[in-house]
């Protein structure tokens, strides 16, 4: 692990330059430890390094560094996996051809392989509610389009290179779209996101009259998420 100052006001903890489910409880364990210091403003987790953007008037540099290295020692905690079943219509996947035809894999190879394996989520970000995924079997890897899209549909679920990931708001975008999910992952109205970092995803293929059967009741507020603890 190093700990090195960025600026006046943040440091940065390195952990690995590789990316593990190993290093990943390493940090998901120390961000909750450093949210509770007194002068911390903001944590931001990654792959493998956190960012801590701290109130000069309340901490500085070596007394944050001397508190990280404290919990460097601290036993990992390994809760329960949390997989959140996210449904989606393969059926409305822009791209999906696209993956088959590059991948050469049959389009239910590419959905069978997709929706068939746990997605560690290494963190939110990018956008709110965007879960960075980690897991996707290598067989799928797509390179991004060469021309991004202006706007892609909320709900969209997509293959950029070697992740997999979906768009929790309507944005541009150069991910391979090959399905889409009738959850909302952003509550804009409260600021809440429907997944966390530490939780699993599980892709589960539905039709696209289950797809509008389930939007409407998300709408209405009657639809219950499938969570699976293990």
């Amino acid at each position: 692990m190093n700990i090195s100052p960025v600026n006046e006001e943040s440091i940065l903890i390195r952990f690995s330059h590789d990316i593990s489910e190993e290093i990943h409880l390493r940090i998901k364990s120390m961000y909750m430890q450093i949210l509770e210091l007194e002068g911390v403003l903001s944590v931001v987790p990654s792959y493998n390094s956190i960012m801590i953007y701290y109130d000069l008037l309340k901490t500085d540099y070596e007394s944050l560094k001397a508190r990280v290295l404290d919990f460097e020692s601290s036993p990992l905690d390994y809760d329960k996996k949390i997989v959140v079943r996210i449904p989606v219509c393969y059926d409305l996947g822009l791209d999906l051809e696209r993956v088959s035809k590059h991948t050469g894999l049959s389009l239910e190879e590419v959905i069978e392989s997709h929706s068939s394996r746990d997605y560690l989520i290494y963190m939110i970000g990018f956008t709110p509610g965007f879960p960075y995924l980690g897991g996707m079997d290598e067989r799928l890897t797509t390179p991004r389009l060469e021309v991004p899209r202006t706007k892609i549909q909320a709900g969209s679920v997509g293959i950029g290179g070697k992740q997999t990931g979906i768009y929790p708001l309507a944005t541009p975008g150069g991910w391979n779209i090959i399905g889409k999910t009738p959850l909302k992952l952003y509550d804009q109205a409260h600021s809440k996101t429907l997944l966390k970092m530490g939780q699993y995803v599980r892709f589960v293929p539905i039709s696209q009259d289950e797809y509008h059967r389930i939007e409407k009741a998300v709408q209405m507020d009657a639809y219950e998420i499938e969570v699976v603890s293990c």
